[in-house]
């Protein structure tokens, strides 16, 4: 879905130019970002999306000012922010483990940064106040941190971040440590906590489902580098390479041949034989041997007919859809999801012969 043009008119609230940080010298040495340039705009929830080891905290650090960068410049409004500590950043952490102080109340908890700031007894008291209320933690100000659960120790941490109203909120993968249901619930109230209080938000994960549900746009990082940068829509339903598309929620890769390009839109040859149409990612094969990706959703399970075919292998069902796969008649693997219905199966089992029927506009050839 294209972006809005007041949405890319917003101010730049955090910019990233040609970040490089090394760990190391010599022959140990690591180079865990290479060549990052990011642009955060105000009032944007922005996530950091990619598997262990990719860079995403380094990155999150450096904007904090927890590590310095090797190379490149970061900007907080403009102003080059790389060589400033800490302290002196009007930027707050949220991290995994909330290091609140146990013997301390939720309320002293959230006033501990504001005394170190120097503020007044009652612009902190009314500030704490505000701040409870916006996390939904007023009737717990008394309690100690010790006495409360996990999900309403998220709460009180981001109320201490957000306590002294910085521009940037950085959060390293907080709901990590929540069961699943109350992650589900935390992120809908971080979206929430985001529009009220206009803050950005950087948000550091490796649960797609997480940034999916959560972002205005989202970075996909792997090895160091950015590979893709847009929103939710655009990373699922576009994605740039092959590493994005499979990263993001289930996949189906289908091998093809390239036979010519017009307007953008690509006319490939499955193994099959079938021939179909197919977008094309930037930098994709223009011509020869392709991937082409589609979606489980984005097809149907059909008893006769359909691009291609093959038998059913297995089918799973998850109580909102079902999936079903299908081994082509080439050797790959085809996985369908279904929508279930209230009155009648999906109507198929294992063993059967399933066509399948790709959406029209459903697959993209990848940059691979």
């Amino acid at each position: 879905m294209p972006e809005s043009a007041g949405a890319s008119e917003k101010r730049v609230a955090i910019e990233a130019r040609g970040i490089v940080k090394t760990f190391g010298q010599g022959a140990n040495a690591l180079r865990a970002l290479d060549n990052v340039s990011i642009v955060i705009r105000e009032n944007e929830f922005f996530t950091l999306l990619g598997p262990s080891g990719c860079g995403k905290t380094t990155l999150l650090r450096l904007i904090a000012g927890f590590e310095y960068p090797t190379e490149g410049a970061i900007l907080l409004y403009g102003e080059d922010i790389a060589g400033l500590p800490p302290f002196k950043r009007p930027v707050n952490t949220v991290f995994q483990s909330y290091a609140l102080f146990p013997h301390l109340t939720v309320a002293e908890n959230v006033a501990f940064g504001l005394q170190m700031l120097g503020r007044s007894k009652a612009e902190i008291d009314a500030r704490v106040s505000e701040v409870l209320a916006l996390v939904r933690m007023q009737e717990l100000a008394a309690r100690r941190t010790d006495q409360i659960s996990g999900g309403q120790a998220q709460r009180v941490a981001l109320a201490r971040a957000l306590a002294p109203s910085p521009k940037v909120l950085l959060l390293d993968e907080p709901l990590s440590a929540l069961d699943y249901k109350l992650r589900k619930e935390m992120q809908i109230e971080l979206k929430r906590m985001q529009a009220e209080t206009g803050i950005t938000f950087v948000f550091v994960t490796h649960d797609q489902e997480e940034a999916l549900t959560m972002s205005d746009r989202i970075a996909v990082m792997s090895k160091g580098r950015v590979l893709q940068i847009g929103s939710p829509w655009d990373i699922y339903d576009k994605p740039a390479d092959r590493f994005v598309a499979d990263f993001i929620g289930e996949t189906n890769f289908l091998s093809a041949i390239v036979l010519g390009v017009a307007d953008g839109v690509a006319k490939v040859r499955l193994t099959s034989g079938a021939e179909i149409s197919a977008t094309l990612a930037e930098g994709g094969v223009a011509e020869g041997e392709a991937t082409v990706v589609v979606r489980p959703e984005h097809a149907r399970a059909v008893k006769d007919g359909g691009q291609i075919a093959g038998v059913v292998e297995n089918v799973v069902y998850f109580g909102t859809d079902t999936h079903i796969h299908v081994r082509l008649d080439d050797g790959e693997m085809f996985i369908v999801r279904q929508q279930n219905s209230r009155t009648q199966s999906c109507g198929f089992e294992v063993g059967d012969r399933a066509g399948v029927e790709i959406d029209a506009d459903a697959a993209q050839v990848l940059k691979d």
